[in-house]
């Protein structure tokens, strides 16, 4: 439900700020304002929603957009070859509509064995070890292997950031984060693909 209603904030967000109908008797409706640090509200939510789909932005999807949402969206862009301003301007919207899709480059990939876990399950906290709030898109590595930090794509999962350890997490072992504990169950363990982004 809460996936059906950023993809619809989103499009309604992208629908703005591509087109610029007539309505009535005026001229055309100016073009949507950039969004930028200092904004707030659910466009910025929406644009922390889908960063954080695509692997970029592993901070709180609270709808204020400071420097921590500036460094995700300029990491969008540097790896998007568009301009790196930190602003979510109309071409920075409509890269951010194909983050949905599967990633056409990556640096390396690695056979793992993945199992998921949540913040719910005994002995978890509510925080991963690079102290952000544990959700799905943030997955716990062995920072021998993968890098703390690093972006991924997980087929079956979706794009993700390294971003927790776990004592058992050794070697070519991965644990994705979900938000309730039948996802995670759902998805049990199983061999997995991971895409090294970075």
């Amino acid at each position: 439900m809460k996936r059906a209603f950023w993809a619809f904030t989103f499009a309604l967000v992208m629908l703005f700020a591509v087109s610029s109908p007539s309505v009535g008797l005026t001229a055309e409706q100016p073009e949507k304002a950039p969004i930028a640090v200092g904004a707030r509200g659910d466009e910025v939510r929406a644009v922390q929603k889908f960063l954080a789909d695509g692997g970029f932005y592993a901070g709180a999807i609270d709808g204020i957009f400071g420097p921590i949402t500036a460094k995700a969206v300029k990491e969008f862009q540097r790896n998007n070859d568009l301009e790196v301003t930190g602003i979510v301007d109309k071409e920075t919207f409509a890269y951010l509509g194909r983050l949905t899709s599967e990633p056409s480059r990556y640096s390396r990939s690695i056979v793992m064995k993945a199992s998921a876990y949540t913040a719910h399950d005994p002995g978890n906290g509510s925080y991963t070890y690079r102290g952000n709030y544990l959700r799905k898109g943030l997955v716990a590595v062995d920072p021998s292997v993968i890098p703390l930090g690093t972006r991924l794509y997980i087929k079956g999962y979706g794009y993700a950031v390294a971003d927790d350890i776990g004592s058992a997490i050794k070697g070519n072992r991965i644990d994705l984060a979900y938000e309730n504990r039948r996802e995670a169950l759902a998805f049990g363990v199983r061999q997995v693909t991971v895409y090294i982004l970075d």
